[in-house]
C-alpha cells in the first residue's frame, strides 16, 4: 500500500528517490557485520555525513543541522522509502534518533554548539544510560547517584542494557539528585564522557550473534562530571526522558510496518516447498490462511499509522500512536515464529545453515532477535498498561 500525498510531495519524493539511487551505500556494505550499535564503520561516518551535507539527515530540521525544512507529510514520505530501501540512516541510532533531538530540544545553547553538530556528522557516537538492575520500564525507580560537589557532580551506581556503551564516546545519562524527592522528581540529565576516570563497561556476549556485542553493565565510581553538563534543570529529568522515549517511537512503526511486510513476502516464497507426501507447502489451506492473517495484519498496520498521522496533521490526538509500537513488535514476532515452525527442525541444523546462513538470520534467529523489539521504547507489558489507562481509561 502506497498513498499518493500532493504534488509538490510527490516532487520530494522523486528528489529523494533519484538521490538515494545515485548515493545510497551499496549493499554489502549495509551487511558489514558491526561490533555495537555505537561502533561506527569508516563508510557508515562518511554515509552519514553525506546525508547531513545533502540535507537528507534530518529533513524536518533546518539545513545547517542536517535537514531541509520539510513538511510533517515529506518527513513521512522520506522514512517511507528509507525503511522501503532498508537504507541505514546512522550506524549510531540512539545518538542520531533519541540524543541529538533531546540536546536540541533541551541542551544549553553551549551543549549544542558543543555536540548537536559532531553528533549529526557522526564525530561522536553515544549510549543512552538509561535502565538499571531494578529500574528497567520503570525508570522512574532508578538510583544511580549524582551528587553535587562545588562545580562538578559525583556519579556513583550502575546501568545495565546501555547498547554500545563500550565503543560510546558519550553517554546521555538519567541519574537521581534529589533521593529525598518523590521518585519522578529527583532526577536529572548529564552529558558523560565515556572516557573518564571511573566508569567501567562490561558488554553482554548475545547467543543469537556471537560477533555483536551490544548491551552492556556499566558501572560508575565516583565519577566526576563538569556541572556544565547538566541537560535541562536540576531534578528536571523526568520530562526529558518522556521526550527521549518519544523521539525513539515516533517513526517506529514505519520500520515496523515494512519489517511486517518484508517478513510476508518471505513467508509466501515458502509456498513453493515440497512437504512430506508430495505437495507443496502452499496447497495447505492452513499456511494459506496463516499467510493471509500475516498480510491483513501488515495492512492494518500501515493504515493504523497512516490514519495516527493524518489526525497529528489537524492537530488532534492520536491514540494510534500509542498501539502501533506494541502491535508492530509483536506482529513481527508471530510472523516470524510461524516461518520458523514451517521450517521445523532444519532452521536449527547448523551443518545444513551454515555459519554464513546463521549469521545472516534464519527464521528461527530472526524471531529470538525479535524478542528485542519489544522491549526498547518500554515493554509490551508497559505498552499494554499505558493503552489501558491513558487510551480505554481504564483505572491503575
Amino acid at each position: 500500500m502506497r498513498l499518493q500525498y500532493a504534488p509538490e510531495d510527490e516532487r520530494f519524493r522523486a528528489e529523494l528517490v533519484e538521490w538515494l539511487e545515485a548515493n545510497a551505500p551499496r549493499d554489502e556494505m549495509q551487511r558489514e557485520p558491526k561490533l555495537s550499535s555505537a561502533h561506527m564503520p569508516g563508510w557508515a561516518r562518511d554515509w552519514q555525513r553525506k546525508l547531513f551535507d545533502h540535507g537528507w539527515l534530518v529533513p524536518g530540521w533546518p539545513p545547517e543541522l542536517g535537514g531541509r525544512n520539510a513538511t510533517p507529510t515529506q518527513q513521512m514520505i522520506y522514512f517511507e522509502e528509507m525503511s522501503r530501501r532498508e537504507i541505514l540512516r546512522s550506524a549510531n541510532p540512539q545518538g542520531l534518533g533519541i540524543i541529538a533531538p533531546s540536546i536540541k530540544d533541551y541542551g544549553t545553547p553551549e551543549q549544542q554548539e558543543r555536540f548537536l553538530v559532531p553528533t549529526l556528522r557522526a564525530d561522536i557516537a553515544w549510549c543512552l544510560g538509561m535502565s538499571e538492575p531494578n529500574a528497567g520500564s520503570d525508570l522512574a525507580s532508578l538510583r544511580t547517584r549524582a551528587e553535587l560537589v562545588g562545580d562538578e557532580f559525583v556519579v556513583n551506581g550502575q546501568k545495565v542494557w546501555t547498547s554500545g556503551a563500550h565503543h560510546a564516546d558519550w553517554c546521555l545519562c538519567f541519574v537521581r539528585t534529589d533521593p529525598s524527592a518523590p521518585k519522578h522528581k529527583g532526577i536529572s540529565v548529564l552529558l558523560i564522557d565515556m572516557r573518564s576516570p571511573g566508569i567501567e563497561c562490561r558488554p553482554f556476549p548475545e547467543l543469537s550473534h556471537p560477533e555483536f556485542r551490544d548491551f552492556n553493565e556499566v558501572f560508575f565510581n565516583d565519577v566526576r562530571v563538569p556541572r556544565e553538563n547538566l541537560v535541562g534543570p536540576l531534578n528536571g529529568g523526568w520530562p526529558i526522558s518522556q521526550g527521549s522515549l518519544a523521539h525513539e517511537r515516533a517513526m517506529l512503526w514505519i520500520t515496523y510496518a515494512y519489517d511486517v511486510q518484508r517478513a510476508v513476502a518471505a513467508l509466501a516464497g515458502l509456498g513453493d516447498r515440497p512437504v512430506p507426501g508430495g505437495g507443496r507447502l502452499g496447497d495447505d489451506p492452513r499456511f494459506r490462511d496463516a499467510l493471509g492473517a500475516f498480510y491483513v495484519d501488515a495492512q492494518a498496520l500501515l493504515a493504523m499509522g497512516y490514519r495516527g498521522f493524518s489526525k497529528f496533521l489537524h492537530g488532534k490526538a492520536a491514540p494510534e500512536h500509542s498501539l502501533l509500537k506494541l502491535y508492530g513488535s509483536e506482529a513481527l514476532q508471530r510472523v516470524l515464529l510461524y516461518g520458523a515452525e514451517v521450517l521445523g527442525a532444519d532452521e536449527l541444523d547448523m551443518d545444513l545453515l551454515g555459519p554464513q546462513m546463521w549469521r545472516e538470520g534464519s527464521w528461527a534467529v530472526q524471531y529470538l532477535r525479535s524478542f528485542g523489539g519489544t522491549i526498547p521504547g518500554g515493554t509490551s507489558e508497559i505498552q499494554r498498561n499505558i493503552i489501558a489507562e491513558r487510551v480505554l481509561g481504564l483505572p491503575r
